[in-house]
């Protein structure tokens, strides 16, 4: 999933493979069929939906920290 081309730098970089595990499980609620490594091919729906999903669980998370 991680590509060492890519610009998105993580501040913790051992986090690269939690941040793998978590999106998969996004890509699995919302029923975006992601697989490891080069992922190019899904529409541009697909990974907005994966991001949004992200996104929500991520504001849930600390909303219930927030508790």
């Amino acid at each position: 999933m991680s590509n060492s081309n890519s610009s998105n730098k993580l501040v913790v970089p051992n986090a690269r493979e939690a941040m793998d595990k978590f999106k998969m499980e996004a890509a699995s609620e919302v029923g975006v069929n992601l697989k490891q490594g080069y992922n190019g091919d899904l529409s541009s729906r697909e990974a907005g939906s994966v991001g949004g999903q992200m996104v929500k669980k991520m504001i849930q998370a600390y909303e219930n920290n927030l508790k």
